[in-house]
């Protein structure tokens, strides 16, 4: 039964990325982008209210997503044209032979040659996009053991995407719920899910802390090398907005009110910024949603249970 049918909206379960996308997805050459460094991705991005969208944690596959196949300019460039002389010939194949088909087969066809479309669509994108400013190294060679090599690789290749205009929507998860994931580079051995119900234990909680602190870290340096990207009348952190926190307040309690979260960059001058605002108890999360939405011109006005805009922001 779909959800709507007991009187939710046909988008409930669909994520703000995912709404955005709708609206801004088609500008670049990727709708979103999602990420995680984590062992077993998590869900974050859903499409539809029963469509979810992979997260890739592999930087090397991350890389040729943004920039394409091969491990230099020069390889990439050699690819990107014979793509676009093969998608000429499928294209050209599937059409002759759609003509000789039934209602049905036409139809499987018709999906195939709007997958061919997209397809051809980024390829004309990624060739008439001028990177020569950017800095692009050669493909990483795969998923490094070390986390803070990990983390360093998917936050650069983000501020990338960010700069090349390849993409305007990531979504990132950093772990997943119940990760059993350990931070022996922290001299920490307990996995962090156990940590993360600490039952008040003081050492746990330093110790939670601790990841905590590692993993704002680690988000601080993206933010930095934004910050330091200049584009047109400002850097790309000053045209961005950056949604960062948790879906946890107090993970001992399982309890997700009040929800902390840091905003990030100015929007084109839309979002203040400089301030620590703290809500009432219960104001809906989903305001602030809508209200990144509007400070961005995405025109959602309603998303889950929200009721209004937060004029502070």
């Amino acid at each position: 039964m779909k959800p709507w049918e007991h009187g939710s909206s046909p988008d409930a379960g669909v994520t703000a990325d995912q709404m955005a996308a709708r609206h801004i997805g088609q500008d670049t050459r990727l709708p979103s982008l999602e990420l995680t460094t984590a062992q077993v991705g998590a869900r974050l991005a859903w499409r539809t209210p029963t469509q979810s969208l992979p997260q890739e944690g592999n930087p090397r596959a991350v890389f040729q997503k943004l920039f394409g196949q091969g491990d230099t300019d020069e390889e990439r460039a050699a690819i990107l044209l014979e793509t676009g002389s093969i998608l000429d010939r499928v294209k050209g194949q599937a059409s002759r032979l759609q003509a000789g088909l039934g209602v049905r087969d036409r139809i499987v066809v018709s999906d195939y040659l709007d997958s061919v479309r997209e397809i051809e669509r980024r390829v004309q994108m990624a060739s008439q996009q001028d990177m020569s400013s950017l800095d692009i190294p050669d493909a990483p060679v795969g998923t490094p053991n070390d986390i803070s090599e990990h983390f360093k690789l998917l936050f650069d290749l983000m501020a990338l995407a960010f700069q090349a205009d390849i993409t305007r929507i990531i979504t990132f998860s950093m772990d997943r719920e119940a990760s059993m994931r350990t931070y022996t580079n922290l001299g920490i051995a307990e996995a962090f899910h156990p940590l993360s119900h600490h039952g008040n234990n003081a050492q746990k909680q330093e110790k939670l802390v601790q990841i905590q602190r590692y993993h704002t870290e680690m988000f601080g340096k993206f933010v930095e090398r934004l910050a330091k990207a200049q584009e047109a009348e400002g850097t790309v952190l000053d045209h961005s907005t950056i949604l960062y926190g948790s879906n946890m307040s107090n993970s001992d309690r399982h309890n997700n009110d009040p929800l902390p979260a840091a905003i990030l960059g100015h929007a084109h001058g839309r979002i203040k910024g400089g301030q620590h605002l703290k809500y009432p108890q219960d104001t809906r999360f989903a305001d602030l949603l809508v209200t990144l939405f509007d400070r961005n011109n995405i025109p959602v006005e309603k998303l889950g249970d929200s009721g209004g805009i937060l004029s502070e922001v």
